[in-house]
């Protein structure tokens, strides 16, 4: 079985940015998003009972960038991403809290 790729901060960004086709994931929770995010990623709760469904929503042809606080819940979504069929999952492995660079902020 394929695992997702686990990328360190500085290797996560500068790939993210070369890749046409990156889509950023964030899948904490809505509050914790709503806190602190990195720029221009989308919410998808693996926690929600929808998240199977949303996920099964994204185009598997694009590469995606997964993230959460500390890469564990981003390790275990992006593994069940490549699961269901996709083929470019990269995991922030230090999660946000390893993260240092733009960053948006709402409280």
């Amino acid at each position: 079985m394929k695992l997702v790729e686990n990328l360190d901060a500085k290797t996560f960004e500068k790939k993210m940015e070369e890749d046409k086709d990156a889509v950023l994931l964030d899948v904490r929770t809505p509050m914790e998003h709503q806190m602190v995010r990195i720029p221009n990623s989308i919410l998808i709760d693996i926690n929600s009972p929808s998240f199977v469904e949303e996920i099964d929503k994204l185009d598997k042809s694009k590469s995606y960038y997964v993230y959460c606080r500390s890469g564990n819940r981003s390790f275990h979504a992006g593994n069940y991403m490549l699961k269901v069929g996709f083929e470019k999952v990269y995991n922030l492995e230090p999660g946000i809290i390893g993260w240092n660079g733009k960053k948006e902020l709402s409280i």
